[in-house]
């Protein structure tokens, strides 16, 4: 089948390839000229999709990035797997809308379009229908076919990945579903229908929300027991010793990625709107997990202070500009915030990340450096804020004068204080 993937990051770049690998034509799309100049190069930006397997299917034939509106003509199936920011607490849409309006352009009889973007049940029906069959003239469920398939996607996992997590898959009607099913059947292993869209995106909420809730949950204990004089780590550690009723979670410098700073709250914007009344589960999760950056650079300041120097005027090295080890993923990123709040106090900041390659939306003008030898040693003090593979933690453990390890990647000792 001719294929359209509109978005080609974390989410529609493994997609595309894999569809490519698998026989179908595709057309990754999208507005970013870097990006798919860097794709046409067989340069990739993701660690999920290696050089080699982009460069096989681009010598293939099968793959070919675009930012040319007219290189989506004449798909059989589109998928759309763009950006669903928050702006002001609120829903940001405009990439589904301007990707479906494109889509609309090109859409024929017997096509079948795809939504995969994280959003609020009812998204498919009310926003992406009306705007196809408007443009198109065309009725979704009778002359094309519609579904939603949420995205499920963790960048950096070495055991699951886009070939073998289950898919869920949905449709605005039966006959919508099985199409939709037919072509995710023949990409991945397994797919799980549900019978509406509407279930098919508050799935991909729930899952989201569980992890946001639970990670607030440890976040705020570690906290406590910071306050208590308990060590959190060996209490989980225990606790992970129960073989039943108990899932691990752990503390760390905040939540990252498209998914826990923003999927939840889609949730709980859609909740208010439509009875009125809050989700407060949501609310409180992203009440504590927004300000672990600020508790992190708290306790930054409580170690310079017992060592006698100031924010302003230290040297920070911070190790980690992604939002989880061993990925260049710097979406909603901590670091983030971390990096404004130092330079905000007139610190001399420095970040180290091997993997982060793309430009990082809110944290302009870093000054990357290497973590070597002489960049910790120089350093007043260290935070790891994503632990790396790459890292030298005997190096810092040896010649750091102070870490700050929001991770438990180091042994505590009179230099390394954890989290």
């Amino acid at each position: 089948m001719r294929v359209v993937i509109a978005g080609q990051g974390y989410v529609g770049l493994p997609l595309a390839v894999r569809a490519a690998e698998v026989g179908h034509q595709v057309v990754g799309y999208d507005v970013d000229t870097v990006r798919v100049g860097r794709l046409s190069r067989g340069e990739s930006y993701v660690e999920d999709i290696s050089a080699e397997r982009l460069n096989a299917v681009l010598a293939g034939g099968n793959y070919r990035a675009s930012t040319d509106p007219a290189d989506c003509a004449g798909f059989d199936v589109a998928l759309i797997t763009v950006p669903t920011p928050l702006r002001d607490g609120a829903p940001d849409l405009s990439y589904v809308e301007a990707s479906t309006e494109l889509l609309a352009e090109h859409l024929r009889p017997g096509a079948t379009v795809v939504l995969e973007s994280t959003t609020y049940p009812g998204t498919t029906e009310e926003v992406v229908r009306p705007i196809l069959e408007k443009v198109s003239g065309l009725v979704a469920g009778e002359d094309f076919a519609l579904g939603f398939s949420p995205e499920r996607i963790d960048p950096g996992n070495p055991t699951w990945n886009v070939i073998n997590t289950p898919k869920i898959v949905s449709g605005v009607n039966e006959t919508s579903l099985q199409r939709v099913k037919e072509f995710y059947d023949s990409v991945v292993e397994s797919t799980v229908a549900v019978s509406s869209t509407r279930e098919a995106e508050l799935a991909k909420l729930i899952e989201n929300t569980f992890r946001h809730v639970n990670i607030a949950l440890v976040n705020e204990i570690a906290m406590i027991s910071n306050d208590l004089g308990i060590d959190v780590w060996q209490a989980i550690d225990a606790a992970s010793s129960k073989p039943f009723g108990f899932m691990r979670f752990t503390p760390g410098p905040g939540v990252g990625g498209h998914c826990l700073p923003i999927d939840p709250s889609y949730l709980s914007w859609r909740v208010q709107r439509a009875l009125g009344q809050s989700f407060r589960f949501v609310d409180l999760a992203n009440d504590i997990n927004n300000h672990m950056p600020d508790y992190v650079v708290r306790r930054l300041i409580d170690a310079l202070n017992r060592r006698q120097r100031s924010v302003s005027g230290s040297r920070i090295l911070l190790l980690g500009l992604a939002y989880k080890k061993n990925t260049g993923d710097a979406r909603e990123s901590p670091a983030v915030r971390v990096v404004q709040l130092l330079n905000q106090m007139g610190a001399e900041v420095r970040v180290a990340d091997p993997h982060v390659v793309e430009a990082v939306h809110g944290a302009p003008d870093l000054t990357m450096v290497t973590a070597d030898a002489d960049e910790v040693r120089s350093a007043d003090a260290v935070v790891l804020l994503a632990d790396h593979d790459e890292f030298d933690y005997d190096l810092l453990a040896r010649e750091a004068n102070y870490v700050l390890d929001t991770r438990r990647r180091l042994a505590t000792g009179p230099t390394v204080e954890v989290i």
